[in-house]
């Protein structure tokens, strides 16, 4: 009996070790785009009154200069890239603007309830917008949260994050419209869906959707890419919308990710926004050879 416990004393830690990482939850893998490496961006912190950046953009692809809004304030925000200074154009009132594009010499704000603002790249430097342009009820009703232009077809893409027959359909919407800079237009040119059926039944997006938060596209390839912030994902898809592949992103890196752009060196660039513990946030991931 003497013999017995004695072994059992020798076994007994290695038996708790044993239990420890058998009940351990297996370690989250997260995987990147093809060129890009999620595990290792360039952090550029913001300063506080773009705590809550909400999207991202480039004029012409330049990255010397990133162009931001955030949910809260009707400014158009410029900084340097890696200098926290920012100056900003007032444009509107207080509201929940989630997005915006710089369509050649044209910047087009989204707010969530689908109205977009349109004013020329010019006055983005000025204290305050004067030239503005508002576009109520061109969308269908819902909540939205991702727009892309694209610079040689002129062409406006809007993603409804909530729209009415998505859930049941287990799709994701959107809207097309062709911007007429003479006659400052813009001009509805179609609709499009995306299949969300194979994503909901492999239980990689909830069952309510895929909430997208932003969107853009790869000028090379034609691939899109779009953000949940909701389903902490990254989906790339083909130009005609079919999933290519899934991404699930580390929470310890992208905190709350609203915002997505690629610069003309083929940089993606992805925003946050920040939290009780953390500030905004704009993360690059260089092309790689």
């Amino acid at each position: 009996m003497k013999a017995f416990l004695k072994k059992l004393s020798y076994l007994l830690p290695l038996l708790i070790l044993i239990g420890f990482y058998a009940c351990k939850p297996a370690k989250q893998s997260y995987s990147s785009p093809k060129g890009y490496d999620f595990n290792h961006p360039e952090k550029f912190i913001m300063p506080e009154s773009l705590h809550e950046i909400s999207g991202i953009a480039f004029y012409k692809g330049k990255s010397d200069t990133v162009y931001s809004i955030q949910d809260e304030e009707g400014r158009l925000y410029r900084q340097a890239w890696g200098n926290k200074k920012q100056q900003h154009a007032i444009f509107g009132k207080k509201g929940d603007y989630e997005d915006l594009t710089i369509l050649n010499e044209t910047v087009i704000i989204l707010r969530s309830d689908g109205t977009l603002f349109t004013f020329p790249f010019t006055a983005a430097i000025q204290p305050k917008v004067k030239k503005i342009k508002e576009w109520n009820d061109i969308l269908p009703d819902g909540e939205y949260e991702s727009i892309y232009a694209d610079q040689q077809t002129n062409q406006v893409y809007l993603l409804c994050k909530n729209c009415k027959g998505d859930k049941k359909n287990q799709t994701m919407s959107g809207s097309i419209f062709t911007y007429n800079p003479a006659k400052n237009e813009l001009i509805a040119s179609g609709n499009f869906s995306m299949d969300l059926s194979g994503l909901v039944t492999s239980g990689q997006i909830l069952k309510t959707g895929l909430k997208a938060s932003a969107l853009t596209k790869d000028p090379h390839s034609g691939d899109w890419y779009i953000l949940s912030s909701v389903n902490k994902l990254l989906i790339v898809a083909s130009p005609d919308w079919k999933v290519k592949s899934v991404h699930r992103l580390n929470s310890a890196i992208f905190a709350q990710p609203e915002g997505i752009a690629f610069d003309n060196q083929m940089n993606l660039y992805i925003s946050n926004e920040g939290d009780e513990l953390s500030s905004g946030n704009i993360l690059k991931f260089k092309r790689k050879p």
